[in-house]
């Protein structure tokens, strides 16, 4: 049975002369048992028609905001959270540089902006177009912003010239959402741990000791576990983020022994663990119970003790679970994370590095290497943390 059978898929088409490869593609979806809104975009109508995918896809295809005959309203917003996946095919250069710039002068890059799930692009376009500098740099955005791009064919074009450009066939673009749907689905029945965030170290009622992860990256990781069919526990440092989406339960906690009786409690069962938390080493041996005065002198000293370590908790509790550590360093970087992989117990460190003005804390961006522990070595570019997790994602389902 075909996993695109109950997929709700946008299908998106704006007006190059590969649009006649939609109305296959459009039958080869709704074959398949998707069901299948299509939007047009007005110049997309001058190369077919929507009466054609309208027959096709037993739906009304939707064009403008309104119908004009009934005043009908079509909601972009609503399309966009209907959706599990949105295919744009043909992508014209045109089409591309509104969607990496956000201009929403039409249908169907309201709908694109309103996507809530996957987003997916098959370029269409003559040889020097593609490869214009500033398509280039509008797939590379694309690309940064999560969107999956069904890379182009090379052969004869419509313009007569031969190279790059063509869409890729109805059949590969399939393949491409076949295999999307195959990954979100890698970790179904999956039970995952993710720790995430500061933790903050209390010196009396109103100061702490903290740093400053914002728990992006994390939060990162346990949406995109869930998003693939997770069962997935957050445990979370003091933060101000919102979990998005389903199937994760969510455990506040403040202080890194908080965190470490949580994740130790709810270790047994858990089939991995991802530890992106940034948690304190240390904290005050005694914590006031009142405010402390500057008054009477001139300075403060705080005796530190050692917090428990949860990495190194978990490791030498660990049977059947793999552990996923991380490892942001300023130095040494490589030969430190190493060092922690194998004095922790770890299956995998994520190693990311200070220095580089991608990574590091209350960026939108991260840039990793990730070692196991049977010496492999992935490195990323920088990327967004949403696509960061997808790629921490990939290695521990084993893709």
């Amino acid at each position: 049975m075909s996993n695109l059978r109950g997929k709700h898929i946008v299908l998106g088409i704006s007006g190059g002369i590969a649009a006649y490869k939609s109305v296959m593609l459009l039958r080869l979806l709704v074959k398949a048992g998707a069901e299948v809104q299509v939007v047009i975009t007005p110049n997309g109508k001058e190369f077919i028609t929507p009466v054609t995918l309208s027959a096709l896809s037993g739906k009304p295809v939707v064009s403008e905001f309104f119908t004009a005959n009934t005043g009908e309203w079509h909601s972009h917003v609503d399309l966009g959270l209907w959706a599990d996946l949105m295919i744009i095919a043909p992508a014209t250069a045109s089409t591309i540089g509104k969607m990496a710039n956000g201009i929403a002068d039409n249908m169907l890059i309201t709908t694109y902006l309103s996507a809530k799930e996957q987003v997916m692009v098959a370029p269409a376009m003559d040889l020097d177009m593609w490869r214009h500098p500033s398509t280039q740099r509008n797939i590379e955005t694309l690309k940064r912003d999560g969107v999956i791009i069904v890379e182009p064919e090379a052969g004869e074009l419509a313009s007569g010239l031969v190279g790059k450009g063509r869409m890729e066939e109805p059949e590969g673009i399939v393949k491409a959402a076949e295999a999307y749907f195959a990954k979100t689905a890698s970790l179904t029945g999956k039970r995952v741990m993710v720790t995430a965030g500061p933790t903050f170290e209390n010196i009396d009622p109103v100061r702490f000791i903290g740093n400053y992860s914002s728990g992006k990256m994390g939060f990162a990781i346990a949406e995109e576990f869930a998003s693939r069919g997770a069962e997935v526990l957050l445990i979370a440092g003091p933060v101000s983020m919102e979990v998005k989406g389903e199937g994760i339960k969510r455990i506040n906690v403040v202080s890194a022994r908080e965190m470490y009786e949580a994740a130790v409690s709810n270790f047994d069962g858990m089939d991995y663990v991802v530890l992106a938390a940034a948690v304190a080493d240390y904290a005050p041996e005694t914590v006031s119970e009142s405010k402390i005065k500057r008054e009477g002198t001139d300075e403060m000293v705080l005796k530190l003790v050692k917090n428990p370590d949860i990495a190194a908790t978990l490791g030498s509790m660990k049977t059947t679970q793999k552990i996923i550590g991380f490892a942001l360093e300023t130095d040494h970087e490589l030969e430190n994370a190493l060092h922690k992989l194998k004095k922790k117990n770890l299956d995998w460190i994520v190693l990311n590095s200070l220095r580089d003005p991608e990574a590091g804390f209350m960026k939108d961006t991260n840039k990793i290497t990730i070692v196991s522990d049977t010496g492999m070595e992935l490195e990323f570019p920088a990327k967004r943390k949403t696509e960061v997790a997808k790629d921490i994602a990939d290695v521990v389902a084993g893709k």
